[in-house]
This record gives C-alpha cells, sequence and structure tokens, in this order.
C-alpha cells in the first residue's frame, strides 16, 4: 500500500476549530450578518483605534458598529445624524431667544422697560424658592420669556402668570391677560354664540318637520328649567382672560369664557387633564363641553378659591364705599396708604388674608341671577297661561355669598382640617422672612408676602381635596309612566247588597228631584195668577 493511500485521522483540535468556526460563520436570515464577521469588525476596530479600558468599552464598540450598519446614509461624504431630543427642544426655544425688527434699539428698550405690562416671573419665583415653591429656575426663565412673546403679539395692558396645570400627556401653562379698552378679540364668543343658535334652530327645525310628516307618540309636558346666561365679558367670572400653551415657545391659545352650566358641572365630576385642549370630557353628569372649557372652569373654581391679598392691600372705592350696605360690591382700588404687615403678624392668624376674587354662587354666577324673570313679550303671553293655572310659582330666593375682601378667618373647616396653613420661611433669621400660606382645600395653590409685595400661585392638577372618596352622583329616579289616581286605580267589584243599597239611593234621588221640579212648576203657576 502506497503512502498516499494511507488515510491519516483528523487532529481533534482542529476537527473542533473548524466545527466552531463553521458556527459562527452562520448567518441570521433577518439580518444577513454573521456573528464571524461581526466580531471581526469589533477587533479590527479595537486595533486600529486603540482605546484605553478595552473591556469597559467593548459593549459600546459592538452597538455602534451594529448602529453603523443598518443606519441609512443619504450622501457618502456626510451621515445623516439623527436629532437628538436635547437639539429638538432647543429649536423649540430659539424663538424666545430671539429679537424681533427695532427692538435693539436702546429707545425701545426704555419705552419697554417703562410701559411693559410685563409681570418680573424671576423675582417671584426667588420668594417662592424661600418658601420651598416653584419650577427650576431654568424653566421658569423660560417661562418668562414665553410672556414677553405673548405680550409683544397681543393688545395686552395687565399680565399675570397664574400658574401651572399637570397633564396626563401635557401641561399647560396658564397666564392671566386683560386687553386694552376696546381691542379685546371677541371672534370666540361670537362664534360660540353663532352655534349655539345654529343648534336651536336645527332642532326647531326637526321638530317642525316631525310634526307634519309623523304625529308620533304624545309629546311630553315637562318644560325644562331655563337656561343660566353666562357673565359678560370683564365681569365675574369672566373678569379676565386666560391663555395657555403646553410648553414654553409653543403657541398661546385663547380660552373660551365660561358658562355657569360649566361650573355647576364641573363641581360634580372629578377628571384628570389630558393635556389636549379638544379632548371629550367623558362624565356623569354629562359636562356640556370639551377640555378648553373644563380647564377653564376649574381656574375660575381655583381663583375664586385660592386668590388672596393682605389685610389692606386693597379697598373699596369712594363711589362704592356710599352704596347701601347690603349692595354687593364687585370692585376695589389699590390702597396707596399700605404700609405692609410683618411677616410674623401674617402667620399668627388668617385675618390679615382677605380674599380679593368674587365668590362664585351655586348658580354659577358671582352674581345671581332670577331665572323667573322674563321678558315683556313672554310676560303677556303667558299672562292667559297663569291665570288658567291659579296662583303663581313662588319667586326663588337669590343666593348670597360672602362679599369681596373677606378675611380668611371665616373660612369653612374641611373635616377638622384648617382650610390654609401658614409658615415663615426661616426661624432663624425672622427679620428679613417671608410669609407663605398654603391652600388645603385646592393643594398647589400658594401666596406669599413680604412687605408691599404678595402674590398668588398654583402647580397642581386642578382638583380639589376631598376628605372622602369620589363617587359620581346617583341617576335621578325614574319618572312615572302615569298618575296614580281613582280614575285608573282597579277596585273590587261591589256585592248584590251594595248594588241594592246604591239603586235605591239613585231612586230617592231621582224622587226628591222630581218633587223639587213640581214644587217649582206650581210657584211659578201661582206666580203668574
Amino acid at each position: 500500500m502506497s503512502e498516499d493511500q494511507l488515510e491519516i485521522p483528523p487532529d481533534p483540535r482542529e476537527l473542533a476549530i473548524q466545527n466552531a468556526k463553521a458556527f459562527l460563520l452562520k448567518t441570521d436570515g433577518s439580518k444577513g450578518v454573521s456573528l464571524y464577521d461581526h466580531l471581526a469588525r469589533v477587533l479590527t476596530r479595537i486595533l486600529d483605534e486603540r482605546p484605553e479600558n478595552v473591556l469597559d468599552t467593548f459593549e459600546d464598540l459592538s452597538k455602534d458598529i451594529k448602529w453603523s450598519r443598518f443606519h441609512k446614509k443619504l450622501d457618502t461624504l456626510r451621515d445623516d445624524y439623527d436629532m437628538l431630543p436635547t437639539y429638538e427642544m432647543a429649536e423649540k426655544l430659539k424663538v424666545l431667544f430671539s429679537k424681533g425688527a427695532g427692538e435693539g434699539s436702546e429707545e425701545a428698550a426704555e419705552e419697554e422697560m417703562l410701559e411693559t405690562p410685563l409681570p418680573n416671573v424671576m423675582e417671584l419665583a426667588f420668594f417662592f424658592e424661600q418658601g420651598g415653591v416653584g419650577l427650576s429656575r431654568e424653566e421658569t426663565y423660560h417661562i418668562f420669556l414665553a410672556l414677553k412673546q405673548l405680550i409683544d403679539t397681543q393688545p395686552i395692558q395687565k399680565c399675570r402668570f397664574w400658574g401651572k396645570i399637570f397633564g396626563i400627556e401635557a401641561n399647560y401653562i396658564v397666564a392671566e391677560v386683560e386687553f386694552r379698552e376696546g381691542e379685546d378679540d371677541l371672534d370666540q364668543e361670537e362664534e360660540t354664540e353663532e352655534n349655539e343658535q345654529d343648534t336651536m334652530d336645527i332642532k326647531e327645525e326637526e321638530e317642525e318637520e316631525g310634526e307634519e310628516h309623523d304625529p308620533g307618540p304624545p309629546k311630553s309636558t315637562f318644560k325644562p328649567p331655563p337656561a343660566i346666561p353666562k357673565e359678560d365679558n370683564r365681569t365675574g367670572a369672566n373678569k379676565y382672560t386666560y391663555m395657555v400653551c403646553s410648553e414654553p415657545g409653543k403657541p398661546w391659545v385663547r380660552l373660551p369664557l365660561v358658562l355657569p352650566a360649566h361650573i355647576t358641572t364641573a363641581r360634580k365630576i372629578k377628571k384628570f387633564f389630558t393635556g389636549r385642549l379638544d379632548a371629550p370630557i367623558v362624565s356623569y353628569p354629562p359636562f356640556p363641553g370639551n377640555e378648553s372649557n373644563y380647564l377653564r372652569a376649574q381656574i375660575a373654581r381655583i381663583s375664586a378659591g385660592t386668590q388672596v391679598s393682605p389685610l389692606g392691600f386693597y379697598q373699596f372705592g369712594e363711589e362704592e364705599a356710599e352704596e347701601e350696605e347690603g349692595a354687593a360690591r364687585d370692585s376695589y382700588e389699590e390702597n396707596t396708604e399700605f404700609e405692609g404687615i410683618p411677616p410674623v403678624e401674617m402667620i399668627d392668624g388668617l385675618s390679615n388674608w382677605v380674599h380679593h376674587v368674587q365668590h362664585i354662587h351655586p348658580q354659577g354666577r358671582c352674581v345671581w341671577f332670577n331665572p323667573s324673570q322674563k321678558s315683556e313679550e313672554e310676560a303677556e303671553e303667558e299672562e292667559g297661561e297663569e291665570e288658567e293655572k291659579g296662583e303663581e310659582p313662588d319667586e326663588p330666593e337669590p343666593e348670597v355669598g360672602p362679599p369681596l375682601l373677606t378675611p380668611l378667618s371665616e373660612d369653612a373647616e374641611i373635616n377638622h382640617t384648617p382650610p390654609w396653613t401658614t409658615q415663615l420661611s426661616t426661624h432663624l433669621i425672622p427679620q428679613y422672612a417671608i410669609a407663605t400660606l398654603r391652600s388645603n382645600l385646592w393643594p398647589g395653590a400658594y401666596a406669599f408676602s413680604s412687605g408691599k409685595k404678595f402674590e398668588n400661585v398654583y402647580y397642581g392638577w386642578g382638583l380639589k381635596y376631598n376628605p372622602e372618596n369620589y363617587s359620581p352622583p346617583l341617576p335621578p329616579p325614574v319618572q312615572l309612566e302615569y298618575p296614580s289616581g281613582p280614575e285608573i286605580t282597579e277596585a273590587s267589584d261591589p256585592t248584590v247588597e251594595e248594588e241594592q243599597a246604591l239603586k235605591a239611593a239613585q231612586e230617592e234621588a231621582l224622587a226628591a228631584a222630581e218633587e223639587l221640579e213640581e214644587e217649582e212648576e206650581e210657584d211659578e203657576e201661582e206666580g203668574d195668577d
């Protein structure tokens, strides 16, 4: 046998190496890359770059190589880099840091410093920070710039940072503004009234068509209670206008006027905000609007309950001082002679703090509206109906609430819990401390007082504190199908004795009637003679 024909058995080590290499050369069907090629590229990059701490950076190098394989390159010379979240945020905030045309001149800057309604948000944040309240300085400065952008683009004469309401998907930054006289844009209000009128017209047309074509079942005689009208712009719950945006740099959106139905229904439900103004409110009882209306109603409720000021900072004018004691006062003016109250006295009791926003009645308005009041035409039309019905319905009793500038000491407790909590910013140096006030009824509402300066702010979810678990109200009882009475109530059949007694009574009554008729005829004949 020749040497070529001799079979040399393979070396077990070489066979194991070949099998291992074959296993590593297997490609993944979804990616088309083998582990052998990937390791070869990682090792090649390590040998080329020779970084320090190779063992610690091995996983990062492997991820980079995987990412580069599947990264789309639009150009062979430049890579298409992904936009990082930090860069996206910088692009949004870039608008806030840019100056408009003519803003860089010294004259424009002097006029802006003298006449601007822009509040000093950074100074207020400094005071609130001493009391442990506020946002980060970076976010506060961005809100400061966003308010400046709002004032530069809208004819606003007063502006105040109201606060921030948290949402599930996005938050709301709220600004309380007051437009200049004659420049208030009421297009939204007019559109709302037109939509309401169109809805009423459609309903009337459907009712008329139903009467003409299909008589249908008998109609109900139930008349719903009259709708309570909303308060006019710049009065009551609509005294101020509120603008919101989700983040600094995004456009500001004006909230619509609040209706009494929005406030009364918001008191019965409890909903988190989503961060989308057009989101529907699914609740019971049904809310008559979307999230923008619900947000505006909650802002009105929070403002009426938590906007406070030191006693004596505001006072009623001379005209209102001459009014009768029972008349409701709806305005006030700043007291120029106010010298401030020491912070130590501000935390001793709640009598040194007062409410300076009108109370909202259970009706949903700050000024009570008599629902029985009717126009002259309606009164003339219903005069005949009221005569037929008989007595007029009783007049509703007017709703009365606490007047303006009522001390906080008169606020009701919440299940044996005080409605407010006061504290000093520091007890080590009380002569330089500030007094802070926190609402327990609306968690997230705060106020501070330092000499002649004070401010209110809200950071929260827009929900009222409830000592008990919330449970939706039950639906109203089912209406009766028909009135219960003797006319429709089934009675038992009479017995034979009862029938005979009834027949005898009827005969006696008939005989008595005939006798009366005969006597009357005889009297008439005698009179004729």
